[in-house]
């Protein structure tokens, strides 16, 4: 077997690999809200997820990629040793798969962005020279994950303050839901939609104007709301449960929002975080078939629904970790609650994913966790698990990098 081919088939296991480590940890972040706040089962989570994750990695998962690929290491020095990028690759997809397995175990939320960017930083410090990286780019990226959760977390306080002033503090808050819940489906329908027309049908051949597209995102947005309206009126009052949960019946129409949210949340995730296992992946099929290192490598499908199958495998096998960290022990969520931290998140991730920058779901969501959890008052949150969370974090990139550096030198030593 010539080297190109295994390569490529090194590329496309460690690939699945890093795509699973995805599925079993960030994915879990993203249905956790769901499951937390009892809107969904955890069948229902990994259904959803499945469904979604893999259309978005696969309709919108390119724009991410690119800079995933290209932006970290400049890879003009790499011209003369085509080799070594493949090397790099390989490591950094096996060491962030391995990380993300080791995270996933203790039930720890780390961000598959970290772990990545981490493992590239590593190979390319050591197998090429401090130089080769990009360290602006690299600072751009970190800048992004420091700005991610504060911006999810000031977006779903606004929100949750908006749900009690609207809402829960009414006199009759079950109508007051009824009214102005199909607002709230009306946003998060259009937000999603939106992205969807604007980054993922031009990765199939459609081609909208901008007008067309906000235009095109607000009829389907409507329609989604009015489809809500309707199921949200035939939710009846239930006095029995009422009396021993006051926002019973009001928590019930949140719920049908959680799983538009939850949906919404699995696309925007999958056309994101797909990037992190087939970035490196793409790159290496690009060597492996051209011989030399290329800024741009055309990306073929198979690849995009090879990284959707993953994630989708990894949260099925190994998500209730995770999902049971943020889910239920840094606060305690009601379908409320969990919708303003879902549409939080989801509206950071398009916003990032439109714009190219790979920000971490793992801090936006857990951000917007907090940020409900303020709404309620600082004795909401449980700052021990928060802590733990962010020491996790901290620990994520210099470990990505350890990791990717060993593996490194023993593919450069193995391999033809």
């Amino acid at each position: 077997m010539e080297a190109a081919t295994i390569y490529i088939v090194l590329a496309a296991l460690f690939g699945v690999f890093m795509a699973w480590g995805i599925g079993a940890n960030d994915v879990a972040n993203a249905m956790a809200t769901s499951v937390g706040s009892k809107a969904l089962t955890i069948k229902q989570a990994i259904l959803v997820a499945a469904v979604f994750e893999f259309l978005g990695a696969v309709l919108a998962g390119g724009e991410v990629t690119s800079t995933i690929r290209k932006g970290i290491v400049d890879i003009e020095l790499l011209a003369a040793t085509p080799e070594l990028l493949v090397y790099g690759m390989l490591a950094a997809l096996l060491a962030a798969g391995t990380w993300l397995f080791i995270a996933s175990h203790k039930g720890w939320p780390v961000s598959t962005t970290h772990s990545i960017v981490g493992a590239i930083v590593g190979f390319a410090a050591v197998g090429i020279g401090v130089d080769a990286v990009q360290w602006g780019k690299v600072g751009l990226i970190v800048m992004s994950w420091v700005v991610s959760p504060l911006t999810a977390g000031f977006i779903a306080y606004l929100i949750y303050q908006s749900v009690l002033k609207l809402i829960l503090r009414r006199d009759d808050p079950l109508a007051h839901a009824k009214r102005y819940v199909p607002i709230y489906i009306f946003f998060a329908a259009f937000a999603i939609t939106l992205v969807t027309i604007l980054k993922g049908l031009k990765h199939v051949g459609f081609d909208i104007s901008l007008r067309d597209s906000y235009l095109l995102a607000t009829a389907i947005a409507v329609v989604i709301a009015l489809i809500g309206a309707v199921a949200i009126q035939r939710i009846k009052s239930d006095p029995k449960a009422e009396k021993s949960q006051h926002f019973y019946t009001v928590e019930r129409v949140f719920g049908v929002l959680m799983i538009v949210t939850a949906c919404s949340m699995a696309f925007a995730h999958g056309s994101n975080d797909v990037a992190n296992a087939i970035g490196p992946l793409a790159a290496v099929i690009s060597v492996a078939q051209n011989g030399i290192v290329t800024a741009e490598a055309a990306l073929p499908l198979w690849v995009l629904m090879l990284g959707g199958a993953g994630i989708v495998i990894g949260l099925a096998t190994f998500g209730i970790r995770v999902i049971s960290t943020v889910g239920k022990k840094i606060t305690q969520l009601t379908p409320s609650r969990g919708f303003a931290a879902e549409l939080a998140a989801a509206t950071t991730i398009v916003i990032a994913s439109g714009t190219g920058i790979p920000v971490s779901t793992t801090h936006t969501l857990v951000g917007a966790v907090l940020g409900v959890g303020l709404a309620r008052g600082i004795e909401a949150i449980d700052l021990r698990v928060v802590a733990r969370i962010f020491v996790s974090w901290v620990v994520t990139i210099p470990a990505g990098a350890f990791l990717a550096i060993v593996f490194f030198f023993i593919f450069k030593t193995i391999l033809p």
